[in-house]
């Protein structure tokens, strides 16, 4: 059972490991997947996926972003929502690599 374009484009803060969580267990349900299925796909232990459904803390970052991709979803960042957060929080991009660049020559 494949989700429609409109369940495809619905934002969810993720603000915790436990948010991640439910996130991945909801996509995959909503997939038609078992735990088993989606251990296969990301190339993990069904174990891991069961760790990870409930909130894993200390999960690989590469094998979470890997587990999203398997489940067709996208990992989008926001600034805060305050006006003062928003000018600090949108970092220049082209400043941090200029910089490192004069330090690591």
């Amino acid at each position: 059972m494949m989700s429609t374009i409109a369940d495809m484009t619905k934002w969810m803060h993720v603000r915790t490991s436990q948010d991640i969580g439910a996130l991945i267990r909801d996509r995959r349900k909503r997939l038609g997947l078992d735990q088993k299925a989606l251990a296969e796909r990301v190339g993990v232990s069904r174990q891991w996926i069961i760790e990870v459904e409930h909130g894993k803390t200390r999960a690989a970052l590469g094998l979470v972003l890997r587990t999203l991709a398997a489940l067709g979803v996208d990992l989008a960042v926001a600034p805060p929502q305050s006006s003062r957060d928003k000018e600090q929080a949108v970092p220049d991009i082209d400043a941090i690599v200029q910089k490192a660049r004069r330090k690591y020559p």
